[in-house]
């Protein structure tokens, strides 16, 4: 991270959020194919166990890639373990919790689009809450056009379709993970983002193991098609959250939260393809809401503006 001021190019930016919104949003779909490989009853105890065997592996995957990268084993200050510890909580304890019961109670199409909600929470955050930017009215328009696609794949007809312990457990899971991100943003003025999400992921993965193991919970690995999800879960995890974090210390919240809103966009067309599943959403509700994100992402990133 010699040179600095790539992670704030505004093409190296654009590509570096979209490959990871794209891993983000090839989750969705993986994770419904680890419930019925791995827990087909989808019971709470075990969808815990089984998110906290991919964090705790994306925690080790990540240390190992990123330590053999630089050269020398990453590890975290003594000083800033509890402010791994506070990530920990919000991005991979309560936001994977929430998402995982929800996703297992929701459709992937309708889980993978109320995920991108994050992006709103986090500008809202960073601004209002953490003062760490001014909220400005393109800000706020921008977030509205895309968080008005996120409420419209819930509406069929004249009824607002929201399963609680579904869409509105995935949405709750997208305000962890808006908390999540402002803090990084924060906390990486003194820790390495490369060490803050390797280690919030072992540190949370091994919470929900023991949360998991509790409780009653049972996860089958032993197929080499369940042990392929889960590797491919664990990976893109190191390798997204890793480099969000890069983009999160150098540049506005806001700047890169707004990428979040691809998220569905990149769910949508996976889960459509991957998953057997009727999702209750018309196809024009789904191309309205796709217009909508992608217009919200262009409107805030077609002018460069600084953290004022």
């Amino acid at each position: 991270m010699r040179d600095n001021k790539i992670y704030s190019n505004s093409v190296f930016i654009a590509l570096s959020a979209i490959l990871c919104t794209a891993l983000w949003g090839s989750a969705t779909p993986f994770i419904k194919i680890g419930y019925e490989l791995m827990i087909p009853d989808k019971d709470v105890p075990s969808t815990i166990l089984f998110a906290g065997i991919r964090f705790l592996f994306a925690g080790i995957l990540t240390i190992i890639i990123y330590s053999i990268a630089r050269g020398r084993l990453l590890y975290p200050k003594k000083v800033n373990v509890s402010k791994i510890a506070i990530v920990s909580t919000f991005q991979t304890v309560i936001q994977y919790i929430f998402f995982y019961i929800g996703l297992a109670n929701t459709t992937g199409v309708k889980g993978t689009v109320a995920s991108g909600s994050n992006a709103f929470f986090a500008i809202l955050l960073a601004s209002l809450v953490f003062k760490q930017e001014k909220l400005t009215i393109k800000k706020i328009f921008a977030c509205a056009i895309g968080f008005a696609g996120v409420i419209l794949i819930n509406v069929n007809g004249l009824d607002f379709n929201m399963n609680f312990t579904g869409d509105c457990f995935v949405i709750f899971a997208a305000i962890s993970y808006a908390f999540s991100s402002v803090l990084i943003k924060r906390y990486s003025k003194y820790e390495d983002p490369v060490v803050i999400s390797g280690y919030q992921f072992a540190m949370g993965g091994l919470f929900m193991i023991i949360i998991g193991l509790i409780t009653g919970g049972k996860v089958d690995i032993s197929t080499l098609p369940a042990f392929g999800v889960l590797t491919y879960l664990a990976f893109l995890s190191a390798i997204a959250y890793a480099l969000w974090g890069v983009l999160l210390k150098y540049n506005p919240v806001s700047k890169i939260a707004i990428f979040s809103f691809m998220i569905p966009v990149f769910g949508v067309l996976l889960s459509t393809i991957m998953l057997d599943e009727n999702s209750g959403v018309p196809v024009v509700n789904l191309f309205i809401t796709l217009v909508l994100i992608c217009s919200g992402i262009i409107m805030l990133n077609h002018q460069k503006f600084t953290n004022k």
